[in-house]
C-alpha cells in the first residue's frame, strides 16, 4: 500500500510539473507588422508568471515619430491604448504585461499618440484569449 501511495504521489508531481512547464512555453506569434512607419518585426504573446505578456521581436524597428505607444485591438473592436513604446533615455518597452481588463487580443498596433494615427499593426491568426 505504501509503495502505491508513493507511486501516485510521484505521478501527481510529474503531471503538475508538466502542466506548469507546458503552459509557460505556450506562445503565439503575430503576422509581421504592416504600416507606413511600423513595418518590420512581429509580436509574441506568452504567459509568464500567470500574466499575459506581449513582446516585440528583435528585428522590430521603433518608428521615428514623437509619441509611439502600444495599442491592442480585441476581436470585437475594442481598442486599448497602453504604455509608451519608448521611454526616458531612448529605452524601449519591448515587452508589456497586459492589464486584466483586456480579455483578448486580435491585433497589436503601434499608435502615435501625438498625431493620433496608426503607424502599423500586426494581427494574430486568431484572437488570443487572456481571461
Amino acid at each position: 500500500m505504501r509503495s502505491v501511495l508513493s507511486f501516485l504521489a510521484s505521478l501527481v508531481a510529474i503531471v503538475a510539473v508538466t502542466m506548469v512547464t507546458g503552459s509557460a512555453q505556450m506562445t503565439h506569434t503575430s503576422k509581421p507588422f504592416e504600416g507606413p512607419k511600423a513595418n518590420t518585426g512581429t509580436v509574441t504573446h506568452s504567459i509568464q508568471g500567470g500574466k499575459h505578456v506581449l513582446t516585440l521581436s528583435d528585428d522590430f524597428r521603433v518608428p521615428d515619430t514623437p509619441d509611439p505607444h502600444w495599442q491592442v485591438v480585441t476581436s470585437n473592436g475594442q481598442v486599448f491604448l497602453l504604455q509608451k513604446l519608448t521611454i526616458k533615455g531612448d529605452k524601449l518597452n519591448k515587452s508589456i504585461t497586459l492589464p486584466s481588463y483586456v480579455t483578448n487580443v486580435a491585433k497589436v498596433q503601434i499608435w502615435c499618440a501625438w498625431a493620433e494615427t496608426n503607424l502599423g499593426e500586426a494581427s494574430f491568426a486568431s484572437a488570443i484569449t487572456t481571461d
